[in-house]
């Protein structure tokens, strides 16, 4: 009985250690909160997501502090923001693919594809940092601090957006400000 009980509560210290609740940079603030997909809704209904822990049949759920994108689950499906973006913004994110990972990032006009071949230095089924900084009309796209690429981009009011098209991802830690 004693090992039973240090077992399950070995256990349960395991499970509360690997998944912390996220907390934003100094001068971030959470776009993901970790637990449901509060702030988010479905890009063609506008179907908000509050309060919910998975989005368009299960393609997007939240599994460990995580918004994942679960390559089982087909079809091509967009969520976004509730929140709108239109001045200088900086966003970034903790993310890991699998190796058929082909999914999209949407903001002010832009479509940034996460994909091999599009993405310098990028790791496979480990942890990647990411970041969209815009300024004025420029974006900047970083992955593991290198600049991947900066273009100009269309000046307005846009959510932040995250396509499930092909493969798998896990994101983590987003944040803008």
């Amino acid at each position: 009985m004693k090992s039973f009980l240090a077992t399950a509560l070995g256990l349960l210290l395991a499970a509360s250690i690997s998944f912390a609740e996220p907390k934003a940079d100094s001068g971030f603030t959470l776009l993901f909160n970790g637990k449901d997909f509060s702030g988010w809704k479905m890009n063609k209904t506008n179907e908000p997501l509050e309060g919910k822990s998975d989005a368009g049949k299960m393609r997007f759920i939240t599994k460990d502090g995580s918004l994942v994108i679960d390559p089982k689950v087909k079809g091509d499906l967009t969520i976004n923001t509730v929140q709108d973006f239109e001045k200088d913004v900086h966003i970034k994110f903790e993310y890991k693919p699998d190796a058929k990972c082909n999914n999209d990032l949407f903001l002010r006009g832009m479509k940034f594809d996460i994909k091999k071949g599009d993405v310098k230095n990028i790791k496979f089924d480990d942890w990647n940092s990411f970041e969209i900084i815009l300024k004025g009309d420029s974006a900047e796209f970083k992955n593991n601090g290198e600049l991947q690429k900066m273009i100009k981009t269309k000046p307005g009011k846009t959510p932040f957006g995250i396509r499930a098209e092909n493969g798998g991802i896990e994101i983590k830690n987003l944040q803008y400000k």
